[in-house]
């Protein structure tokens, strides 16, 4: 394609960091740059530990080991979201309990949470849908109110806030994503936040194949064994120092999105007004990351000739999240037509546009005026959720 949806974009030092962990030869896991991530996330979030994994994926699996989740517990989490929020805690033998979404913002509907609560509830999986964050407010109070671990799904919001707080900051643990589609990236790469001091000294030996190395290489025990269950979710150095890079970087790239973001919002909103396009909804009271756009149409059969349409044109446009409600696992473990409907016409209608960090004003018009030019039917009546960027 000749304007892909996505392309991995350098920061600037990315090669330079690397050289120079080929030249420390230390390439393995935990090495300088990784401690390097560490200390920024901790200092830039204001977390109290941030341990780097190798996906966001293998972050939510450690989360599920954490709060020990056992056979016969219930995760409450959206259907709206990534396979890998579910199977993080399915893989510890727990139900997902699939709660609907929001019209605005596609977040958790905080408004069903308490409704879905049972006795062999564990832990609520919020995910902040496009960095725009969920109501924590609520949430943490229903939390709270009834002994259960809050876990956020962060994967799109890394220096997203939510009434003046970071996201994945407000969760016992929360996961971010370095994924090439996010906004900041080591290809495959992702990050534990902990919050809680409990799960300090187990998330170190959980992410060590069960071991007490990490005592160990501080010399806080004399020789290292296995004491846990685990696996190994360290990342290479390498990739720390690709990662590195791109968060030091992280005012100009977050700026770069910040104008592609505002530009599709400025030069859309007439068009969508007129032709029943819904475009994302920020509440005034969060500060959104710009990971992505995207459209609400008018229905399945409109954005399917939409995806056609731009491809013909050299444009990659893509849907995003299938309900899990309605997956073939997902029916298997409670899941069932109708449970979520706000997902369920959600996701037949999002369209997500191109959008990386070095996308050019050229190209971005180019996906504009063919927007424009798609001969929509006319709606007879709609609904577009549109406010201005905070």
């Amino acid at each position: 394609m000749r304007i892909p949806f996505n392309r991995a974009c350098l920061a600037g030092r990315e090669f330079e960091y690397m050289r120079e962990a080929l030249e420390r030869m230390h390439v393995s896991g935990d090495g300088p740059f990784t401690a390097m991530c560490h200390a920024l996330l901790r200092e830039a979030l204001g977390v109290r530990k941030a341990l780097l994994t190798t996906s966001c994926t293998h972050a939510l699996e450690m989360a599920a080991i954490l709060l020990d989740i056992k056979p016969g517990d219930e995760v409450i989490l959206p259907a709206f979201t990534f396979v890998s929020t579910a199977n993080a805690f399915v893989l510890r033998g727990a139900r997902p309990v699939f709660a609907d979404i929001r019209r605005d913002t596609l977040n958790i509907d905080e408004s069903q949470i308490e409704s879905l609560i049972t006795p062999r509830t564990k832990a609520i999986c919020v995910v902040h849908y496009a960095g725009v964050g969920c109501e924590m407010d609520v949430i943490s109070g229903i939390a709270a109110r009834h002994g259960l671990a809050v876990v956020e799904d962060n994967a799109h919001g890394l220096f997203g806030r939510y009434r003046g707080r970071y996201l994945g900051t407000f969760g016992c643990l929360a996961t971010q994503s370095f994924h090439e589609t996010k906004n900041f990236t080591c290809g495959e790469g992702g990050a534990l936040l902990i919050n809680a001091q409990e799960y300090f000294d187990r998330a170190e030996i959980i992410r060590e194949k069960g071991t007490n190395r990490s005592r160990f290489f501080r010399g806080q025990v004399d020789k290292y064994t296995w004491v846990d269950i685990g696996s190994s979710y360290l990342p290479s150095d390498l990739l720390a120092a690709f990662l590195c890079a791109q968060l030091e970087a992280r005012e100009q790239i977050q700026a770069k999105r910040r104008r592609i973001w505002e530009r599709y919002f400025e030069r859309l909103t007439p068009w969508a007004q007129e032709n029943g396009v819904g475009l994302p909804f920020v509440p005034g009271y969060c500060e959104q990351p710009y990971h992505m756009f995207y459209l609400l149409l008018p229905s399945l059969e409109i954005r399917q000739q939409l995806i056609s349409f731009l491809k013909q044109r050299g444009i990659l446009a893509v849907f995003h999240y299938l309900p899990l409600n309605l997956s073939e696992l997902g029916l298997k473990l409670g899941g069932a037509p109708g449970q979520c409907p706000v997902t369920e016409d959600v996701s037949d209608r999002i369209l997500r546009l191109p959008f990386y960090n070095d996308l050019t004003e050229a190209d971005q018009d180019e996906v504009i005026d063919a927007l424009k030019s798609f001969p929509m039917p006319r709606p007879k009546s709609f609904a577009a959720a549109t406010v201005q960027p905070c």
